[in-house]
Formats: C-alpha cells, structure tokens, sequence
C-alpha cells in the first residue's frame, strides 16, 4: 500500500493553521475581559488539538487503526485523506474536500466568524456607551458571540473530527452555557428592569424567527 508519507508530522503547518486561526478569531472577538479571556482561551485549545492531528500526530486514526482496517482494508489510513472520517463512515466517494459535509463545515465556519465579528462591533459600541447591547444579533438572541464560537466549532468537527474534540466539544459548550448564565447576572445587577424586559422578549441562544428585531433601530 502506497500512502502519502508526509501527511503527517508537519509541525510547521500545524502552528502556522493553529496561528492564523486563532489570530483570525482574536481580530474579531477582541477578548478584554477574565470572562472573554477563558471564552477565547477554551476555543484556542480546541484549534491547536485539532491541528495537531490533522497535521502533527493522528492519534485517533492510530487508535481506530485496527478498526479502521479490518472495516476498510482499502483505506490508505495514513493518508490524508483518511483523516476526513466522516466522508470514510458515511462511504462518501472521490474527493472528501467536494462532499457535502465538508462544504456545510464551510458555512459553519463562515457564517460563525461573520456573527462573531457584528456582535463583537454591536458590544463595542455597548459597552462605550455603558449601555445593553440589543442591536444586531443581539436583537436576536443574547449571546450571539457565543453561539458565533460553537457554529465555528461545529463547523470544524464536520471537517475533521478527532477523539479529543468530540470529548471537548460537549465539555466548552457547557463553559460557554455557564458563562453566558454568569454574564447575564451580573447584567441583570447592572441594567435591572431594562435587561428584564430583554430577556424576556430574547432567546438566550436560539432565534425566534420570524419575530420583530428588539432593537433593531438602535445603533
């Protein structure tokens, strides 16, 4: 079996995708906070596993080895291409780049850095005026940046999934759960009643849609 042996053990690419990933997100999420700092820290660790075996060391698909060739004992299991387990699982032919999921991972990731990138301006521009933020996204749902994190999360899993993300996956979006119930009391104790009526008219995570947007002439 011929396998493409450099697939793997390329360092370099994996600090440099870790770096432009991570820089990508800071220039729009803009952490100030000890809050923003554990929000921003958690997502970055997710990229640097990530790459790490997509390009460092594979350790899923050396521990699903075995598996893998007994169930797949066509599959050139250190190429890179074996890497996109999804496209292997489902039986996905040709190219795993072209399929379905991995085009859907880029709307993920797109859509998630643009919704990161408006709630961060919409909050700047809050938090100068020692206001609540209920313009843009946040007309929508109360904590856009953080569903904007969990969307480029997702969108990377359909990628390519490892043993280690899966197992983060669940665990930062109970952080980012309890982060965002610890944000909106200390902006309740801040904006009383106003934040009330917010949150009352505001789905915490998922839209409503359909409905008017709260704020949407606000600025």
């Amino acid at each position: 079996m011929n396998h493409a042996t450099n697939a793997y053990g390329l360092w370099s690419l994996v600090l440099i995708n870790s770096a432009i990933f991570i820089f990508f997100a800071f220039s729009f999420f803009k952490p100030q906070t000890s809050r923003d700092w554990r929000t921003f820290g958690a997502f970055s660790a997710f990229i640097v596993a990530l790459f790490v075996e997509m390009y460092g060391f594979p350790l899923t698909i050396y521990l699903l080895s075995g598996w893998l060739q007994t169930k797949y004992p066509g599959l050139d299991i250190l190429s890179h291409e074996a890497g996109h387990l999804w496209a292997t699982l489902l039986g996905e032919k040709g190219d795993p780049h072209f399929g379905v999921l991995h085009i859907a991972s880029y709307v993920f990731l797109g859509y998630g850095f643009y919704l990161l990138s408006k709630a961060w301006h919409v909050l700047y521009h809050a938090q100068r005026r020692h206001s609540l933020a209920t313009a843009g996204p946040y007309a929508r749902i109360r904590h856009p940046q953080y569903v904007a994190f969990v969307l480029i999360l997702l969108g990377f899993l359909l990628q390519w999934p490892t043993l280690l993300t899966l197992l983060m996956f669940p665990i930062l979006l109970l952080m980012y759960g309890r982060l965002a119930v610890k944000e909106e009391e200390e902006m309740r104790a801040q904006f009383g009643d106003e934040f009330d009526r917010y949150a009352r008219k505001t789905p915490r995570f998922f839209p409503r849609w359909g409905q008017s947007e709260l704020g949407r002439h606000e600025n």
